[in-house]
């Protein structure tokens, strides 16, 4: 698609998004500031990037039913209890992770305007993540130490030492996953709150100021400051901590520098549904600007905390394995975080 139909597309879901909107006021809080509080949920079969199997940003309500009809197939069958009488796995071949039952992606691709997405990503049309030349060699390596190294908690994924949930469910961008996808908004005359249901983080948006810490000071989840633009929370992010950089989750794994800069823009449109856009400069990483955009359905609450140390023997498990294996002279298998 040349830039001039990239420009239309970009034009036409821009007037989607805000013919959906017309017509609707977002209820005040106290502070006379639109209200965005509540539970909400970007569970969805959607994801960041467009599967090889769509070709196009949108669906029909007919493709889309039977899509989601073979899914909710597919995950009844994974549902199914195990039969007692199959045995045990071969030898060295894994035993799987997560039975279904305990997973929640959601059960229907987003909509969003009344179109059904295939991507949350918009710009570039292909819904890819642009990389470049040096930004996708810097993610294939961040994945290759990912994989590979076990010298100590150090190193490990940061959803695996339960620092941050896994992917970018904390964001920013904040990302769809396997589960745990709802988020509790806040707020005050002065700050904003978003807790994440994953790993039970909390991101604080200041509204006092646009000021970002100084340089050396990079929080988790990188520093946040955000304002209205009429009925719109804008929320611009930097600083963000290097240890974040690297946000594996299967094929929509992202990898962000430390100096990217991440804008949010929440508009709720409906009593039932918040309209996230956001964009992502980062030059280190990626060859241009990309763009998203999700919708935040309302949820029923409460969120529960997510105790993810609570019983949690995977991180130590891991390491004495790796021990085990260093004793041995064993080299220890790759195990891909990625999916592709």
């Amino acid at each position: 698609m040349n830039k001039l139909a990239a420009l239309a597309l970009a034009a036409s879901l821009a007037l989607a998004a805000t013919a959906q909107a017309a017509g609707y006021q977002a209820p005040r809080n106290g502070f006379g500031q639109p209200d965005l509080q509540g539970v909400w949920t970007n569970a969805s079969l959607t994801s960041l990037q467009r599967p090889a199997m769509f070709k196009t940003l949108t669906l029909t309500e007919a493709q889309a039913a039977a899509l989601e009809k073979r899914r909710a197939a597919a995950r009844a069958q994974a549902d199914k209890p195990t039969d007692p009488n199959s045995g045990a796995p071969p030898s060295g071949a894994d035993p799987g992770g997560y039975n279904a039952s305990w997973t929640d992606p959601g059960v229907s691709l987003g909509r969003i305007g009344g179109q059904v997405r295939t991507s949350w990503i918009v710009e570039p049309t292909d819904g890819q993540l642009p990389y470049s030349t040096a930004g996708k060699a810097a993610y294939v390596e961040a994945l290759r130490k990912a994989r590979n190294s076990w010298d100590g908690p150090e190193n490990r994924p940061l959803g695996e030492r339960c620092i941050l949930g896994f992917g970018s469910t904390a964001g920013p961008p904040m990302l769809n996953v396997l589960y745990n996808n709802n988020y509790q908004i806040v707020q005050s005359k002065d700050s904003v709150a978003i807790l994440v249901e994953m790993n039970h983080d909390v991101r604080i948006v200041r509204l006092t100021d646009k000021r970002h810490l100084p340089g050396h000071m990079r929080p988790w989840m990188g520093d946040s400051v955000g304002w209205w633009e009429g009925d719109t929370l804008v929320v611009e992010t930097t600083n963000f901590n290097p240890g974040e950089s690297l946000r594996p989750y299967f094929s929509n794994s992202i990898l962000l520098s430390p100096n990217a800069k991440v804008t949010e823009r929440f508009t709720r449109v409906s009593p039932t549904q918040i309209l996230y856009r956001f964009e992502v400069d980062d030059p280190a990483t990626y060859g241009q600007v990309w763009k998203a955009e999700m919708p935040l359905n309302a949820a029923k609450g409460p969120v529960y905390e997510y105790a993810c140390h609570e019983g949690n023997y995977a991180l130590p498990g891991i390491l004495a394995g790796a021990r085990k294996a260093d004793r041995e002279g064993r080299k220890i298998e790759e195990v891909d975080i990625s999916g592709g």
